[in-house]
């Protein structure tokens, strides 16, 4: 998947439910009960059946008294809805919102203290939505294997003014546990960082469960999205400014050590950036030229060059490449526009060796890497990190125990951390 840009953040768009309710939840609050005799158990689905079409982000609640829920399902055409139990097995309540002009069935089955069983049925309809907010997936793509620093970077089309309800349906899973937090950089952007570096060789898995969460007025998310992928070995690399080298680790050994020419400074633009920096994408060959910093090719002081083995580790044009013509200088002096110049056969060791995710931490120089500059999430500080996250908390990713009881009480709307394992901020 791609990445896209921030999108228009002075345009407000509305969106129209057709056939729906404006009043919230107005439908959610009426049940269906069935009963027999003072003792029998008292089986109650929200929402009924019939009526307006209902808003996506409408629950569904099953409720018993007098006994415990036995069994829920609820089905519609693309598949079964999940849902949390409570400890007590006297309520269960859907897990996500609901798809927009989707036919819904629940079937609930209870057995009362009494030996004897009630089932209620309720089918109804959600509200079609007629704008939505459609989302990029900027990093990781699906099946890739990264390296320990991979963030989850998402970009939405449209300005999300309800955060929360929006970080609530994006759920992270993996064959580890490991504590992370999403973090918002303005209103469009949202990324997933894990607190230490992501263990080698996990397993992960992601899902985002927009469709029909409201991301502001009548805005709805457009549809969900899935991607897994995998860490793969830990690839870090040290590049100090003043020692000209570059020390590079492979799950912790020490495999290789580079000289180095790095940003020769004078001015800020010339000096390469101090901080953890994340391996962004390989270009063979690509074409750098004097053009970002306000020089045409053809000035005096432009250039224009063709540059092979590059690796991007910021969005200020900073590479790890191969540099022929500063070989003499490797090791001894940075002359470079800001850029890490290393051999053409380090360059491409380097090169193939490269995850996309591999952090490259660069020490000794005074031009700090933005946390917003690439992928430069790891400079901001785990509390500062865990304060842009919409509802101020880390979260636990785990495999899905489907067989776990989880209380449905916690929280209005489930998302990643509401199963139980919820960590506490440090």
């Amino acid at each position: 998947m791609s990445g896209s840009g921030p999108g228009d953040r002075g345009r407000r768009a509305t969106a129209v439910l057709v056939g729906a309710s404006m009043v919230a939840g107005a439908a959610a609050c009426s049940g269906s009960e069935e009963r027999d005799g003072a003792d029998a158990v008292r089986l109650t689905v929200s929402p009924v059946g019939g009526g307006n079409a209902l808003r996506p982000d409408s629950p569904i609640a099953v409720q018993a008294r007098g006994g415990t829920i036995e069994n829920v399902t609820v089905s519609t055409g693309s598949g079964e809805v999940e849902g949390d139990l409570n400890t007590d097995r006297t309520r269960w309540r859907s897990r996500w919102t609901l798809t927009p002009g989707a036919t819904y069935t629940v079937d609930a089955t209870a057995l009362g203290d009494d030996g004897r069983t009630r089932t209620v049925t309720s089918r109804f309809t959600t509200a079609e939505v007629e704008k939505t907010n459609d989302l990029t997936i900027e990093a990781p793509r699906d099946e890739e294997t990264v390296g320990v620093g991979m963030p989850i970077v998402m970009q939405f089309d449209r300005p999300v003014k309800d955060r929360a309800a929006v970080e609530r349906a994006l759920e992270v899973r993996a064959d580890k546990a490991v504590q992370g937090a999403w973090h918002w950089f303005g209103d469009q952007e949202v990324v997933f960082r894990t607190k230490e570096y992501w263990p080698t060789h996990t397993e992960v898995s992601f899902t985002a469960h927009l469709s029909g969460v409201r991301t502001g007025g009548d805005v709805y998310g457009g549809k969900n999205y899935n991607l897994g992928f995998k860490v793969g070995d830990s690839h870090v690399s040290t590049v100090g400014e003043d020692t000209h080298e570059m020390v590079v680790k492979v799950n912790g050994k020490k495999v290789r050590t580079i000289p180095t020419s790095m940003g020769k400074g004078g001015v800020r633009k010339y000096t390469t950036t101090n901080g953890v920096h994340l391996t962004m994408s390989k270009e063979d060959p690509t074409i750098m030229t004097s053009e970002w910093m306000g020089v045409s090719p053809g000035s005096p002081g432009g250039y224009s060059l063709t540059v092979y083995k590059s690796v991007r580790i910021s969005d200020s044009g900073e590479y790890v490449h191969s540099a022929p013509w500063s070989v003499g200088s490797q090791g001894s002096e940075n002359v470079s526009h800001g850029c890490i110049n290393i051999s053409p056969s380090n360059a491409k060791w380097f090169f193939n060796l490269t995850q996309r995710g591999d952090p490259v931490e660069v020490t000794g120089s005074d031009r700090e890497l933005e946390p917003d500059n690439g992928w430069g999430y790891w400079q901001l500080g785990w509390k500062d990190w865990v304060k842009g996250s919409a509802l101020k908390r880390p979260v636990t990713t785990a495999p899905r125990d489907d067989a776990a009881t989880v209380s449905a009480e916690e929280g209005d709307q489930s998302g990643t951390g509401r199963d139980g394992r919820q960590a506490e901020g440090d």
